[in-house]
């Protein structure tokens, strides 16, 4: 278990005790890392804090994010959004930083929402995934418009085409419902590959182009994306290069018994309305903060160092995975790995970034970006596992933790 950089000395200075009062009752993740209680691995294989289940369960039965309000996060002091483990804040305190955001799916939206990226979710049917996008569309605001994907579509539906008018004779543009703010594209792999191109520009470029002229879509833009592994009748895979225009691919499972038991309490009472929490205009402002959020260029190098990894497993140490990869992530997974950790410490109340926010995004922003070869489906090897190999061998860089630095009257 490797402990984070700068945080291993967080529980031993604490006064009168306080470690032990630090440990009694349920701790933020951050503080049970720092205790020692939980590690990477075991965030990994689902060990999670109840907050980031409990802000799940709070989107699935319609609240979206009435328990994240991201306005009233900033208003908030910043002593208000400490842990309850004493050690070195970046206000110079005696507490620690507390993540915000857990491992959950709902935080890995709000993430995408931040670094103006995409967001791909994939899982079985039934486990709310349009719902969940649906109702944090609502919370935000703005334009909101779905898409439902047939194998019938043509590109003019998605972008809009050039409508002859008799009365006039002349040609007018209708904009297709991809000139939103948040575009729900539900269940994309339904559609054939002259539509899933159509989508290419307007993600990457945030522009298209009809008749010879290029109109613009709105800001903040985003689209969230779902679909559906187990069928392939009347599906069409999304080909690599659309596949990596999404920040990120978030794989959602099955809910526990007990979350479930929730679930169906919630869905089969009285819904209660979702609650209105951010402007387009509040979240290009947030946005824009994100941005601002400092990286240490040792953190750039190890998501590059992660990146290159995939690309030359051999030049890591790593030759056993050289036959499993027929294409490694691009630069871009470098950029965006970068841009969700800048994110993710901003939601969790940092103006900084640390390692762990780094290590934390690293299978969403990297597991979509790898073709493997047949071997690897062979042998069970998936994305996941060669990504969790390759994090095991990249030493994580040690960096100091920021402080509070006097001001001269």
């Amino acid at each position: 278990r490797r402990p984070v950089a700068g945080q291993a000395a967080d529980v031993e200075g604490g006064e009168g005790g306080g470690q032990g009062a630090a440990l009694e009752g349920p701790l933020p993740r951050a503080a049970r890392r720092r205790a020692g209680l939980e590690g990477p691995g075991e965030i990994l294989a689902g060990r999670l804090h109840p907050v980031g289940e409990e802000m799940d369960r709070a989107l699935a039965r319609g609240e979206a994010l009435e328990a994240l309000d991201l306005r009233q996060r900033r208003r908030q002091p910043a002593l208000e959004r400490r842990g309850m483990l004493p050690g070195p804040a970046l206000g110079g305190g005696a507490e620690g930083v507390a993540p915000l955001v857990e491992q959950g799916a709902l935080g890995r939206r709000v993430v995408a929402l931040l670094a103006r990226g995409h967001i791909l979710v994939e899982g079985v049917p039934g486990l709310a995934k349009t719902l969940a996008i649906k109702s944090l569309a609502e919370s935000i605001g703005g334009d909101f418009k779905r898409i439902q994907f047939t194998p019938d579509l043509v590109p003019a539906d998605l972008v809009g085409t050039r409508i002859y008018n008799q009365k006039t004779g002349d040609f007018n543009t209708s904009l297709g419902p991809v000139f939103t703010n948040l575009l729900l594209a539900d269940e994309i792999n339904r559609a054939p590959a002259k539509v899933q191109s159509a989508l290419l520009e307007v993600m990457q470029e945030r522009q298209v182009t009809i008749g010879g002229n290029t109109y613009h879509v709105p800001n903040p833009f985003l689209v969230m994306a779902t679909q559906n592994p187990i069928e392939t009748e009347g599906t069409y895979p999304l080909p690599e290069a659309q596949v990596d225009r999404f920040m990120m691919k978030v794989l959602v499972g099955y809910p526990s018994d007990r979350e479930e038991f929730v679930i169906v309490e919630r869905i089969t009472g009285t819904l209660m309305p979702i609650a209105k929490v951010l402007t387009p205009e509040e979240l290009v402002t947030l946005q824009l903060e994100t941005d601002k959020v400092y990286v240490d260029p040792s953190l750039i190098e190890y998501a590059v160092r992660i990146v290159t990894a995939t690309r030359e497993p051999k030049k890591y140490g790593l030759p056993d995975l050289q036959k499993y990869i027929a294409f490694g992530a691009s630069p871009r997974a470098s950029i965006n790995l970068i841009l969700t950790a800048r994110a993710l410490a901003m939601v969790n109340g940092r103006t900084y970034v640390l390692p762990q926010d780094v290590f934390d995004m690293v299978l969403d922003v990297l597991r979509h970006r790898m073709v493997l070869t047949y071997e690897a489906l062979s042998d069970g090897v998936t994305s996941d596992k060669i990504i969790s190999k390759v994090m095991d061998k990249i030493p994580i860089p040690v960096i100091p933790q920021p402080e509070r630095i006097p001001v001269k009257a």
